[in-house]
């Protein structure tokens, strides 16, 4: 478990983030939503330790890493692992050896046992034929999927995700939610995704932080969304008219919403709830 307490973030004059308190939960899929400049990505890179908080506590079961020494923060980020929104794979390396690196820095396997836990890691995101392959020959998805296996292969207790979605075609954007949830749940991992993505939202959001002008402005579940009357977040959530439509018909025809898969969405927004 995460928490987080007091968290400030000025830069100079400009206070970005304002006494941000909340907890991320393990186990479960932990969604940081909000506008562009709303202060969610430097609350995720203070939680990863690429920032440093103003002033307050960032809680890793118990242990502040704000007060952490350097060696103390380098044990520290061997439980994470990061998904970065370009994915950030070498370009001169092999979908394999890509997902072998964590391992050659900080792993003290021998190289057989360091390439059968990449592989293992490639075959749980279907990208087992792949590994001889270069970045640049395989599709945007299949290197989100690459950049998933290689954050998961040193079996980290925390998995941050920095839209993960982005650049990516709907299905596509499904079968990345799909595998970043059943992960979580399969590891036990503490996963924190920043998206912009109200598919993620919707499909996979456990617990949800909407972030507004640096603030905690609301916190729940993707079922606790539809029945929300915090303005704020629905106009942010619901800001077109067919996802405004989908929510009145769920308010109307009282509709239990608790986690549907994102493809069922359709459903409700065409009307055919129920058929």
């Amino acid at each position: 478990m995460i928490e987080v307490k007091h968290l400030h973030k000025s830069f100079g004059d400009r206070e970005v983030l304002k006494d941000i308190n909340t907890v991320f939960e393990d186990g479960k899929t932990n969604l940081i939503i909000g506008r562009s400049g709303s202060g969610k990505t430097v609350l995720m890179n203070n939680l990863v330790g690429l920032l440093e908080p103003t002033s307050g506590q960032v809680l890793y079961d118990g242990r502040d890493f704000v007060k952490m020494t350097k060696k103390e923060k380098v044990m520290m980020r061997r439980e994470m692992g990061m998904i970065f929104q370009s994915a950030a794979l070498f370009d001169s390396l092999t979908v394999l050896e890509n997902v072998m690196f964590p391992l050659d820095m900080f792993s003290s396997m021998n190289y057989n046992e360091r390439k059968k836990r990449a592989m293992e890691c490639l075959d749980r995101v279907k990208l087992r034929d792949a590994g001889n392959k270069y970045p640049a020959e395989i599709s945007g998805g299949m290197q989100k999927r690459v950049a998933i296996a290689r954050a998961i292969v040193l079996n980290p207790k925390y998995l941050f995700c920095d839209e993960p979605n982005s650049g990516l075609d709907p299905k596509t954007s499904l079968v990345i939610d799909h595998l970043l949830s059943s992960i979580t749940h399969e590891l036990g991992i503490t996963t924190i995704i920043n998206t912009h993505d109200m598919n993620s939202v919707m499909g996979i959001g456990e617990n949800i932080l909407f972030i507004h002008k640096g603030e905690k402005e609301w916190q729940g579940e993707s079922s606790q969304v539809m029945q929300s009357t915090n303005k704020r977040l629905t106009d942010f959530i619901f800001a077109s008219d067919l996802l405004k439509n989908m929510r009145n018909l769920v308010i109307e025809n009282d509709i239990e919403f608790k986690h549907k898969k994102s493809e069922d969405l359709s459903a409700i927004i065409t009307g055919d709830v129920g058929k």
